[in-house]
């Protein structure tokens, strides 16, 4: 059954269905709509210079693109042991493998962590790389007129308020001058996105630029619409509780730097990447591949976080304007102790 279009007063509703399952298993049914529940306090001691031996991480890799990357980079000897790379990627999904203990370490965009608070899981971001230009376009249904963005009034929208997707929608809205109520939310997750669209279940939804080309050629009567609407931040998060064992925090700050170093060196070498990722494990052609590739971030690493800082406050402001959080200071969910080390990994063109 298709899920309900969301407006007005149902929000809380739809906050309440899209949460249920997590806030279940969490045991936090009674608390979805208050702010993080007390937790274990974050660790400010010193990170370990050296990773004791024996150290492990689980780390995600979605779509096996971390895993990858270091392969096609030569990053071999780790000084700690990877237990097991994680095929998850959407935040929802992200955010119960962190209370399953099955994950250390998630790569994100900077929804998630605000999500993780207003759930009640303690966490903390403790890498950056800032995105400056979209990785999201919007695709309608096949058949449709919808051609801009001040089209999507009285629309269905897929709604992903757990991931980068949701925050682009409602970024792209509140710049077209649109209000929660002009539309209708259906709330979704994103790998539920391409059915809904092919079946007609919603008129628009937010797919990412590797996604847009299959789907286009799918469906010719299918359009795309691009806005300069970005989600800034594509950060490295880990649990609080892993964050606080001495020897793995060791561990994470020692893959910061790798992680940032595949980042620099996947947009150096586009033409193996093509190959390797998007031809030899999406199953893009080799033509479809080069325009994903065209549309690049250059990564970028601040060695400060004030404007990530920034865009993330605008973004959990957005988010409790429209009563899908509450009001709360982001600045709890950056671990500073690991602030400048995917700066100074990279050179300093991949600094900013």
């Amino acid at each position: 059954m298709p899920s309900p279009p969301v407006s007005g007063l149902d929000r809380r509703l739809f906050l309440t269905s899209l949460l249920g399952v997590t806030a279940a298993a969490a045991g936090l049914s009674g608390c979805a709509d208050s702010s993080a529940a007390a937790g274990e306090t974050a660790s400010d001691a010193p990170l370990a210079s050296q990773v004791p031996a024996g150290t492990s991480l689980k780390i995600s890799s979605y779509q096996n693109a971390q895993q990858l990357q270091f392969k096609l980079a030569g990053f071999r000897d780790l000084p700690f042991k990877v237990a097991d790379w994680l095929n998850i990627g959407a935040g929802p999904d992200v955010i119960n493998a962190f209370r399953a203990k099955s994950l250390d370490v998630a790569n994100n965009a900077g929804i998630p962590p605000i999500q993780a608070h207003y759930q009640g899981f303690d966490a903390k971001i403790v890498a950056i790389n800032i995105t400056r230009k979209p990785n999201y376009l919007f695709a309608t249904k096949p058949g449709s007129d919808i051609r801009t963005v001040a089209d999507f009034e009285g629309r269905r929208l897929a709604f992903s308020q757990g991931q980068a997707q949701g925050v682009v929608l409602l970024r792209a809205l509140e710049k077209a001058g649109l209000t929660y109520d002009d539309v209708e939310l259906v709330p979704l997750t994103s790998n539920q996105f391409l059915t809904a669209l092919q079946s007609g279940q919603v008129d628009i939804a937010p797919l990412g630029n590797t996604q847009a080309p299959a789907y286009l050629a799918q469906y010719k009567s299918a359009r795309t619409i691009t806005t300069d609407v970005v989600d800034l931040l594509n950060l490295l998060w880990a649990p609080v509780s892993v964050l606080n064992d001495s020897a793995k925090a060791a561990a994470v700050a020692a893959y910061v730097p790798y992680w940032a170093k595949s980042q620099v060196w996947t947009y150096e070498h586009p033409d193996e990447w093509n190959e390797q990722f998007y031809v030899g494990t999406q199953n893009l052609t080799l033509a479809q591949a080069k325009a994903v590739t065209a549309l690049a971030n250059k990564p970028l690493f601040p060695p400060r976080w004030d404007e990530a800082i920034t865009w993330e406050q605008e973004t959990a402001d957005l988010l409790a304007e429209g009563g899908f959080v509450k009001r709360f200071d982001v600045s709890e969910l950056f671990d500073h102790r690991f602030e400048s080390l995917a700066a100074k990994a990279v050179p300093a063109e991949y600094r900013r």
